[in-house]
């Protein structure tokens, strides 16, 4: 089975924590099939965390069910899935919920304030403590599911009791032992006593209510007053039921927002269109988003209102191929409230949108090529693409020009040739004269004339 590194983006060998490789097993057939996580025990104990925790995170990544059987250790995503799919969303998991933001290191604990609704994350490594601001459907589970408390705990409790228990045995012996003739060493006259100990005891009896009565008000009318008292970012920030409603709900929520800025008439502002985005982040519906915008802020003068919300919708449908198609989505749907009006200048509105660069030449070519009937019905989806031929028509005859210019460049390239000049031959080198003979000594001397003899 092996094991790998608990932050796979770690490539070192020698890195010290390591985590069982996922081992599943398939079982049942049909619809009952389901994908039994064999060692899901061992692997949540080696990144710190409740096996239930990456076991329902798998379910919400997948929209699968799950279940836990904590006593027998098995733990259940329903469908069939494979290893290498759990495990590359592990690495999703251990990203958000184990390594420590600052420091990448897994030596991190999660606690969770239930009266705030917030969950927190301390790193033992380099001692960062901030909360999990991020938004996924887990944190209502961790919430709801808090991970086990220190073995600690309970005894630090009960000593907690045991302090006040003898706090509370100090003060009543005090009160005796100050009693009758005691009052003689106090500072106060002994007619003035009485008065200060029934202030006394209707001030106690009055933080003791205060003491019993430290719960929060979770009424709806009480929520929504507090709600009014938090800024946007916080409201943000707050952990709520939003996204486990459907998608329909999402959108609707969505449309009350952005109307009520657009009737404060703030929606122009950076800040608020900031606001905006993030507010479709955090409901799980950016790409989607644009088809809203659209229905609240296009009208019959859409000529105009495309230049004064250009940057909100580039925040959008910038590289967003899905965000796009659901604008022009929300353009049928104005086309088809004002017809008489804009249908003629379907072409005048989607040069408009191009000229912006809210929306791209492939979306555009595609939108042409398919005729819909998910926004507006299928005649007036023919129509709208009849008025807007002659843009497409440019934009295909601009593509195939592009096209034919790159096949020209890449032939010329192909055909070019390296020519050679003469001039650049080298010259021989200059014959260098044969080394010099060594000189023999002269035996001319000790020669012998044989003639002589």
């Amino acid at each position: 089975m092996g094991s790998v590194n608990v932050n796979r983006s770690v490539s070192d060998a020698f890195y010290r924590y390591k985590m069982p490789r996922i081992c599943a097993k398939v079982e049942g057939k049909g619809n009952g099939i389901k994908t039994v996580i064999v060692n899901m025990s061992d692997v949540a104990k080696a990144i710190g965390r409740p096996a239930t925790y990456p076991t329902k995170y798998f379910g919400c990544e997948l929209g699968a069910q799950t279940q836990f059987d904590i006593k027998n250790e098995r733990f259940i995503v329903n469908g069939s899935h494979d290893p290498g799919k759990l495990q590359d969303l592990l690495d999703g998991f251990i990203r958000k919920f184990v390594l420590c933001p600052e420091c990448d290191n897994p030596e991190t604990d999660l606690m969770v304030n239930a009266k705030k609704q917030t969950i927190s994350q301390a790193c033992k490594a380099c001692g960062f403590h901030g909360l999990i601001e991020f938004n996924h459907k887990l944190n209502t589970f961790i919430l709801k599911n808090p991970p086990n408390a220190p073995t600690g705990q309970a005894s630090g409790s009960e000593g907690k009791r045991s302090k006040r228990s003898k706090k509370g045995s100090a003060t009543t012996n005090g009160d005796t032992s100050n009693g009758g003739d005691g009052h003689a060493d106090s500072e106060y006259p002994a007619e003035v006593i009485p008065k200060i100990s029934r202030e006394m005891s209707s001030e106690k009896a009055k933080n003791d209510e205060d003491d019993e009565n430290w719960a929060v008000d979770v009424s709806e009318e009480a929520v929504r007053a507090r709600l009014l008292d938090l800024t946007d970012g916080a409201k943000n920030m707050t952990l709520n039921d939003d996204l486990e409603k459907s998608e329909k709900q999402r959108m609707d929520l969505f449309y009350e927002y952005v109307k009520s800025k657009r009737d404060a008439q703030v929606i122009e502002l950076p800040a608020t269109q900031k606001e905006i985005l993030s507010e479709a982040e955090r409901l799980e519906i950016k790409s989607k988003s644009p088809l809203v915008l659209a229905e609240l802020l296009f009208t019959a003068s859409i000529a105009s209102e495309v230049k004064r919300h250009r940057m909100l919708f580039l925040r959008f449908t910038h590289q967003d191929a899905r965000a796009q198609r659901a604008l022009l989505g929300g353009v049928e749907q104005v086309v088809a409230l004002h017809k008489e009006v804009l249908l003629p200048k379907t072409a005048v509105i989607l040069k408009l949108l191009y000229d912006a660069d809210i929306l791209e030449e492939a979306v555009l070519l595609d939108w042409a090529d398919k005729v819909s009937r998910k926004y507006v019905s299928r005649e007036l989806g023919t129509e709208m693409r009849k008025f807007a031929e002659p843009l497409i028509k440019w934009l295909r005859e601009a593509s195939e020009e592009e096209d034919n210019q790159d096949s020209e460049d890449e032939d010329e390239e192909d055909d070019l040739e390296i020519e050679y000049d003469d001039r650049a031959k080298t010259t021989p080198m200059k014959a260098q004269p044969p080394p010099p003979k060594p000189k023999l000594e002269d035996d001319d001397e000790n020669d012998v004339d044989i003639d002589a003899i």
